[in-house]
């Protein structure tokens, strides 16, 4: 399974994560468009490559439901 640049990352429940700006060792990196608001803006986020479940076409879908994921991103 190869995860691509701008591709779509969702959750199990089907929800928007991000929008993939690089594979960096064990986790991908989103770009920061889609970091949210507030001490997240303009930051970049991660998510740990063990939580994807496999890429359905033009989208990474994780094993985890959105807000899950989202609280396991790491700033850098």
């Amino acid at each position: 399974m190869e995860i691509k640049e701008h591709m779509e990352v969702i959750g199990a429940d089907g929800v928007h994560v991000g929008t993939v700006d690089k594979v960096e060792g064990g986790r991908i990196k989103l770009t920061k468009k889609d970091s949210g608001e507030g001490s997240h803006k303009g930051h970049h986020h991660f998510i740990a490559r063990s939580l994807v479940a496999g890429v359905e076409g033009n989208k990474v879908r994780l094993s985890a439901n959105a807000d899950v994921a989202v609280t396991m991103e790491q700033e850098k």
